[in-house]
């Protein structure tokens, strides 16, 4: 998958359960932080987010693990804009060992942009979609 870099990191020992690989929780952690970083590239940034009282939901998340991470490796998540609708959107992550170049998991989000003060769903400013417009590349959804 061709993708943008949205996150980078270490699986630290405090990372693994009792089997000694990373446990699901830090899976979801990191995956979270490349959503923010790829909100962020499509004018969803965090002052945007405080200035104009929108706020962004996850309504759906399926995760498929497909190799371990073990304490010492490193971590690379890509990401690619799938779907963009009036009031959601759509993100496909794909992480990966950076040293040996295997995929760890696959992460597929769906994400509503919301007014925080009326706690619903709100359409994007023309501004966001025009930013969105050049990170999207269609897909299909990912199986598991």
């Amino acid at each position: 998958m061709e993708g943008e870099a949205t996150y980078r990191g270490t699986v630290y020992p405090w990372h693994c359960d009792h089997i000694g690989h990373m446990n699901v929780m830090w899976y979801v952690g990191k995956f979270d932080e490349a959503s923010w970083n790829m909100f962020a590239r499509l004018g969803l940034t965090p002052s945007y987010l405080r200035e104009s009282g929108r706020g962004m939901a996850a309504v759906q998340q399926n995760i498929s693990y497909k190799r371990e991470l073990l304490a010492g490796d490193l971590v690379e998540v890509k990401s690619r804009l799938v779907e963009f609708r009036d009031k959601s959107i759509r993100i496909l992550h794909e992480m990966r060992n950076a040293e040996t170049g295997e995929i760890a998991a696959t992460c597929e989000i769906a994400a509503v942009h919301i007014d925080r003060a009326a706690r619903r769903s709100t359409p994007f400013a023309p501004a966001i979609r025009y930013a969105a417009m050049p990170h999207l590349v269609p897909s299909e959804p990912a199986i598991a």
